[in-house]
């Protein structure tokens, strides 16, 4: 008989840790929450002092059942949930769940899912912080209270489907900010002034551009200038050699994670999170079986276990040599109050090389393996070393410059290249001061100021991050329901509003200026800090909002009018009653619909026309989605021609017979929308 029973979230953690633990200990998992607000109500007492009504999730009636027959066997009962105050939160739910009150419950965490941190944890377990708990449960509580209360307005007033959040609604707020600075951006002119000069022997030439005080804000003023230098005399007046440090990187946050993740890699925020997690919970490597080789995924904290810097140590200096090797381990910088509670994203185990694990991890699995270690294994090299020649030439009043980077020590460049290009040049050698030289060209050219970049996903992240808007775990879920509510939309990697989006977040502009509000937000989370912190009693917090907030929502209701979106119309004809088909949005994506329902209930699949020719029968290429959601290339004379690629511009022997079943669920999930008449 099993006298340990340790309770996991993730079913594929179960595997990782009962191999690192003996028949004693009995491992399951939850299957993450077991108990939740109800979907039907509210389930707030605002009458009561906010007082939640949980219920059991349909579909957990087994799970826990079978946890109480665990229960009842085990001497010792572990709660081995995430890290973080959302795993709190659904050990405390646990408890009540399996009425434990009168079981000795202990909870351990593990930053990493490796023996020794197992091991190690079940050596200290503690009991629940009922402060973390409280924050998770107000977070929920705020959510569900902005969600419910705002979401009936919005499909009163403008269509149903439409949702409103406390995060998602300050994102989504951010994105049409930018989208308003490109839409009214005024380009202004500025010119550049180049000169090409050489050495007083003709030997050398070299480009150096024009730094004077005075900007060039027209052509009138480049020819001015180029009149007042073209007779002079041109020297050098100043050689500056500097030593420049280029600083080794911090180890990956989730959120520096998932900017990286997709500027290198092309990951959204979704998968990122989704192959992390696999890494964190358990890989079968070949030969030492399941384990976590990444640490946990949902932190804001950049700090590194003396351990794990011991083990960096030991490791560079024998793979590099110690001249890589700082003099001191470093130490994490914290900007601001940050939940500490974990490290930052690191392997387990650093001599565990992306190169040795090629055959135990898929192509993305490795892709992002080999991000985190590169990453991590830089964070504790010397910095890199460059040696900065600038030479400053004077003609008249002009001044121009030039310089030049030559590297002198890689460091962590050896490991991990972080995306700063430093121009390659000539070292500039052979300029002393009042050295003459000769004018051979001038090139002026003229610019436009650029707009604002669109947000992509990275920048997104990057901007609530900096702003305090959500928490780690709530950057990836934020996005994805902006796109989901289409609000938003991607095109390549940059991020648009849509016109259902605009119209979201004017209405929220004007009734609800604290929701959408950056600062409002970042207050927010920091109340919720000071709840985990001890530091403020949970009710206080939602008293203080919920008053306000409900005048708002029924100043809105009796004021605001009814908005309407026009449904996109396409070139499409509806066969049967001659109307132009317009685009509708259902759970599984864009489809048609003619305008003429309920009289006409004529639908067809949307088809994103490439332009591109199949090379089976010469019919146009069209984009389609799997049910999941992964986008393919098919022929548009389906089922009559079944080619279908991943990408256009590779076709393999295997490719449509990988692809059939694909093929079919996303023909059964167009037909599903339709049966179900969600458009």
């Amino acid at each position: 008989m099993n006298q340990n029973l340790i309770i996991v979230e993730s079913p594929a953690k179960v595997k990782t840790i009962k191999k690192f633990l003996g028949s004693n200990y009995n491992v399951e998992a939850s299957g993450g929450h077991v108990r939740d607000l109800p979907k039907s109500q509210l389930g707030i007492d605002v009458e009561h002092e906010y007082e939640p009504k949980y219920i059991t999730i349909r579909g957990k009636g087994e799970v826990l059942a079978n946890l109480r027959k665990k229960v009842k066997k085990a001497k010792n009962i572990y709660l081995a949930t995430d890290p973080d105050r959302e795993g709190e939160a659904i050990a405390w739910h646990l408890t009540q769940a399996l009425k434990l009150d009168d079981k000795e419950v202990q909870r351990i965490t593990f930053n990493e899912i490796t023996k020794s941190a197992v091991k190690e944890s079940l050596a200290r377990p503690r009991s629940i912080d009922m402060n973390l708990v409280d924050a998770q449960q107000t977070r929920r509580i705020l959510d569900r209270i902005v969600g419910y209360t705002i979401s009936p307005l919005l499909w009163q007033k403008v269509k149903r489907g439409l949702s409103a959040g406390r995060v998602q609604s300050a994102a989504l707020a951010m994105v049409c900010r930018r989208e308003e600075e490109i839409s009214s951006f005024i380009p202004e002119e500025f010119w550049t002034l180049d000169v090409k000069l050489t050495d007083e022997g003709g030997k050398k030439e070299f480009m150096a551009r024009y730094c004077g005080k005075a900007p060039l804000a027209c052509k009138e003023d480049a020819d001015k200038l180029i009149a007042g230098f073209r007779d002079e005399r041109f020297y050098v007046c100043d050689v500056k050699k500097t030593r420049r440090v280029r600083k080794a990187p911090l180890p990956f946050t989730t959120s520096t994670l998932q900017q990286e993740a997709s500027r290198r890699l092309n990951y959204s925020t979704q998968k990122t999170m989704r192959i992390a997690q696999q890494l964190y919970e358990g890989i079968d490597i070949m030969g030492n079986g399941t384990v976590g080789i990444i640490t946990y995924l949902r932190t804001d904290s950049t700090r590194v276990a003396e351990e794990a810097k011991s083990m960096a140590r030991d490791y560079i200096l024998q793979k590099y040599g110690p001249e890589y090797v700082p003099d001191e381990a470093k130490d994490s910088q914290v900007k601001r109050k940050i939940q500490d509670a974990h490290e930052a994203i690191r392997p387990t185990d650093l001599v565990r090389t992306p190169e040795s694990l090629k055959d135990s991890l898929n192509r993305d699995q490795l892709r992002l393996y080999k991000l985190i270690w590169e990453r991590f294994a830089a964070s504790q090299m010397r910095d890199a070393t460059y040696d900065n020649t600038t030479v400053k030439i004077k003609a008249g009043e002009a001044v121009f410059s030039m310089s030049a980077n030559v590297k002198t020590f890689d460091g962590y460049l050896s490991v991990y290249e972080d995306g700063e290009k430093l121009e390659k040049k000539d070292t500039l050698g052979g300029f002393e001061k009042d050295m003459q030289l000769e004018l051979k060209d001038i090139d002026p050219k003229q610019h436009f100021t650029q707009p604002p970049a669109h947000y992509t996903e990275a920048s997104l992240v990057r901007s609530m991050e900096e702003c305090g808007i959500g928490r780690p775990s709530t950057y990836a879920p934020t996005i994805t329901t902006l796109l989901a509510r289409h609000y938003i939309t991607k095109e390549s990697k940059n991020i648009f509003t849509t016109e259902i989006g605009e119209t979201v977040n004017n209405i929220m502009k004007g009734s609800f200026p604290d929701i959408v509000d950056e600062g409002f937000t970042a207050e927010m989370e920091e109340e919720l800090d000071k709840i985990a912190d001890g530091q403020e009693e949970w009710k206080q917090v939602v008293a203080d909002f919920y008053p306000g907030f409900k005048r708002e929502v029924d100043k809105a209701e009796s004021e605001l009018d009814r908005v309407t979106i026009a449904d996109e119309v396409s070139d499409t004809v509806c066969e049967l009653c001659g109307r132009n088909m317009v685009i509708k949005y259902g759970p599984h994506g864009k489809f048609l619909a003619c305008p003429g329902f309920p009289e006409c209930r004529n639908t067809k699949p949307y088809l994103e026309r490439t332009g591109m020719t199949c090379p089976e029968c010469g019919g146009e290429l069209i984009i389609r989605r799997t049910r999941k959601g992964r986008r393919y290339f098919g022929c548009e004379n389906y089922p009559e021609c079944e080619y279908m690629s991943w990408s256009v511009n590779t076709k393999t022997d295997n490719d449509t017979d990988k692809m059939t079943d694909d093929k079919g669920d996303s023909q059964a999930a167009f037909e599903q929308t339709v049966m179900t008449g969600t458009f």
